[in-house]
């Protein structure tokens, strides 16, 4: 195995366990790294999609198992979403276009994980149907076009209209980024995908980091300082797409 693949997948391994922390596939991680690496979109989006599969699965039976969800905010969010998803996953984006929306959604990342939501319990309000499904259609529709899960931004989102409490939004995220990232994926591969030699390696660690992180993330430890430094890789990798 090459040096390069072993540092790509220490990194990965970083990454889902940040990611999994807070109840996400680590979608947005996973294409920092990759677009660090100057590595050709064509791959790392099917890829990203893929790891986040496998690592939102792990956080969300992490934050089932401890309580941490809401299926009724989720169905009308999914319900929304997928189909969205699909249709985002089918579209062929110029590689300058994806490069701007991407380096966009990797500064809101950055800026998610240095400064994070606040925890203590909110006042829960009863949702809005309407709004939630506008809100699910909308994050799954960039998911599919982009090569993430959304929960990066279903996450603030839910906790600003105050529609859930942050543990129980990370539960909700995780599942949200599940089957957003299946349907973007199988939109993909209308379009044929290039699957990497080195996929198993990179699925493996990041599901073994994604149990760890999911672990810690539904038991209340604090990581704040990792998350500080992933943050900053990802406001490099933001300034690189956007600017170069």
């Amino acid at each position: 195995m090459s040096e390069h693949i072993l540092l790509l997948s220490l990194f990965i391994f970083l990454v889902a366990g940040l990611y999994a922390s807070v109840g996400h596939g680590g979608a947005s991680g996973y294409l920092a790294l990759m677009t660090l690496l100057s590595m050709p979109i064509a791959t790392i989006k099917p890829v990203a999609l893929m790891l986040n599969i496998a690592v939102s699965l792990i956080a969300f039976i992490q934050f089932y198992r401890s309580g941490f969800f809401n299926k009724k905010l989720f169905i009308p969010l999914a319900i929304a979403s997928v189909p969205a998803a699909y249709a985002g996953g089918l579209l062929s984006i110029d590689p300058h276009l994806y490069k701007q929306l991407l380096g966009g959604l990797l500064f809101i990342s950055a800026v998610r994980l240095a400064i994070p939501l606040k925890k203590e319990v909110l006042v829960v309000q009863h949702f809005n149907i309407v709004l939630v499904v506008m809100i699910g259609a909308s994050i799954g529709f960039l998911s599919g076009m982009i090569g993430i899960g959304g929960g990066i931004i279903l996450s603030p989102l839910l906790i600003l209209v105050r529609y859930s409490d942050v543990k129980t939004t990370s539960g909700i995220s995780a599942l949200f980024i599940f089957v957003n990232s299946i349907a973007g994926l199988l939109g993909q591969m209308n379009q044929g995908i290039e699957f990497s030699s080195s996929m198993s390696v990179m699925i493996a660690v990041a599901i073994a980091g994604g149990l760890i992180g999911s672990y810690i993330g539904a038991r209340q430890l604090n990581i704040s300082m990792l998350k500080k430094v992933l943050a900053v890789v990802l406001f490099i990798a933001s300034l690189k797409l956007i600017f170069v």
